[in-house]
This record gives C-alpha cells, structure tokens and sequence, in this order.
C-alpha cells in the first residue's frame, strides 16, 4: 500500500512530517513524497526543505493521498496538475486526508463539495466559500476523506487513518512509539481556550483576514 504525501514551497513543515512520523510506522506501507515535480521543496519560513521524490505524475494512483497547508498551498489551489492529480487519485484512494489549509486544495478540486471538513480555523470562511461544510473539529472524518485541523492536529489525524487501515491496538502501539501524550505547558491551543486579545492579533494577521 503507497501513501502520496504532496510537498511544495511553501508547506507547513509539520503539516507532513508529523503524519509521516505516524504512518511510517504502519506495517506495510509505503511513504513517498510526491511534488509537481521531483527536488527539494521550501517550508513556509524558508528555514527548511523536504524533497520530493518522485513527481505526481509518477504516482497516478496512490491508495492514500495527504495534502498539508502552508501559504504555498495557495499555488496548489490554482496548479491544474495538482487538481487533476487529486481528482484522478481520488476515485481509487482508500483515504483522502489532509492538514490544516491543505483541505482548501481538496475544495479546490471540488472534493469537499458539500461535504464536512475542518481545517485551520483561520480558514474555516475560505473553506464554506470552497464549497465545504465547515466543522470545528481537531478531526472530521466523512466516507473516505479525513481532514484536520491546524498543523498539531495532523497527528491527531494520522493516529485516526493508522487504526482505519490497521486496528486500534496498532495505532495505540504507534501512539506509544512516539510518545504522543500532550500536555502543553499553555491552555492556548485553541480559540475557546486562548486569551481573547490573542485569538484577535492571529485572526487580524491571518492571510484569510476580511
């Protein structure tokens, strides 16, 4: 089994990797990273770069396909090749999945049509406007397709698709593995739990910003 994970300049590094680490631990699955073309593909800040290393059109159908976000995903939104990639993988995927504004690139596909999802919650109006259902979840799973919410929460998401595709115990086994037990040191990881005057200064400077 392949999953597709989808890198381009401009990705929220952990968007990728944090569902990655999850995933590589699943028997039996292949993780290749995949761009428009194959190289080296710039994170958001340009501190870092993850390679691709095979082009999307190397990969036709993959049983599972991952979209992060990141500003580039703008890019993505408006690459007919990405588009078509995605619509084409889909209709033999097992899971269609994404990370925070990489839902936005499924939208743009016309996958989300009328269908539950989350993403970033700075994204969640682009998202309804994308022809989504937006849902305040940290996860939303609808058929085939699971989207997550901003960044963290792909983790969240890839511990979700390791239990569908294997069992429970396995994907406990792999939270174990990775120790993933959170207990941030702040109780601001969310909108209803972050100080007001925060929750404002990120939506004021937040590029989905009326």
């Amino acid at each position: 089994m392949q999953l597709a994970i989808l890198v381009f300049d401009g990705l929220t590094v952990l968007d990728a990797v944090g569902p990655y680490e999850v995933l590589s631990r699943v028997p039996d699955l292949e993780v290749v990273f995949v761009g428009t073309d194959a190289g080296p593909k710039r994170s958001d800040n340009g501190m870092l770069a993850l390679i691709a290393d095979r082009s999307i059109a190397e990969v036709p159908t993959p049983e599972l396909v991952l979209i992060p976000g990141g500003h580039g995903e703008l890019r993505m939104r408006d690459d007919d090749r990405v588009l078509e990639w995605l619509r084409h993988a889909h209709e033999t995927t097992r899971f269609t999945t994404s990370v925070c504004t990489g839902s936005l690139v499924l939208a743009a596909a016309g996958l989300l049509d009328g269908v539950p999802a989350t993403t970033h919650w700075t994204g969640m109006d682009e998202l309804a406007r994308l022809g989504a259902v937006p849902v305040h979840e940290r996860v939303v799973r609808a058929g085939k397709i699971i989207t997550a919410a901003g960044v963290s929460s792909g983790i969240d998401m890839a511990l979700t698709l390791a239990a569908a595709l294997t069992d429970e115990e396995t994907a406990q086994a792999i939270q174990l593995s990775i120790e993933y037990d959170p207990q941030p040191p702040f109780a601001a990881g969310s909108t209803t739990t972050a100080p007001a005057h925060l929750v404002e200064h990120q939506r004021a400077t937040s590029r989905f910003a009326p």
